[in-house]
């Protein structure tokens, strides 16, 4: 939970493995938690997620410190870590719960995430429509415990080999 000088973003950019991981290397990042938001169920488990009928997307709940950290630089670090033109997939993960989603927590959250979504889609490097949903946050659930901070445990530095 935020304290007085910290806040929160979410984000949904597939696999919540690497996702998490790239925003744990942002200075200004007081941590970063794997789980899911976005559906209809309560307290969902993983094995419930992966059957694409929740409704929940694999998310990172961020919280930062906007004194080091801007949420303009957490938005570059989203829209770096995967493909935005995918509709529901990232790489080989297919189904809604990979879907790309900006999960805002204020208005001047969503507005910037629109302008920023809007600048890169003109600027050509996608050929692409980017396809990620900017929504309101919806109740964050933790996955569990072997999900926080899984690459880093196993040394690894990405999701697919």
């Amino acid at each position: 939970m935020p304290n007085q000088k910290t806040q929160l973003a979410t984000f949904a950019a597939g696999c919540f493995w690497g996702v998490e991981a790239a925003f744990r290397k942002v200075k200004g990042v007081v941590d970063a938690i794997a789980g899911y938001s976005g559906g209809k169920m309560e307290n969902p488990s993983y094995e419930e997620v992966c059957t694409d009928k929740t409704g929940h997307a694999e998310a990172v709940q961020v919280e930062y410190d906007p004194s080091k950290a801007s949420y303009e630089e957490l938005l570059d670090v989203f829209w770096s870590s995967h493909d935005p033109t995918q509709l529901n997939r990232q790489g080989p993960d297919v189904g809604t719960q990979y879907r790309s989603v900006i999960f805002y927590h204020n208005e001047k959250q969503k507005e910037t995430a629109m302008k920023s979504k809007e600048k890169l889609q003109k600027s050509g490097k996608f050929s692409k429509p980017i396809v990620t949903e900017i929504v309101p946050a919806k109740k964050f659930y933790r996955a569990e415990e072997y999900h926080q901070r899984y690459l880093e445990k196993r040394g690894l530095f990405t999701c697919h080999t």
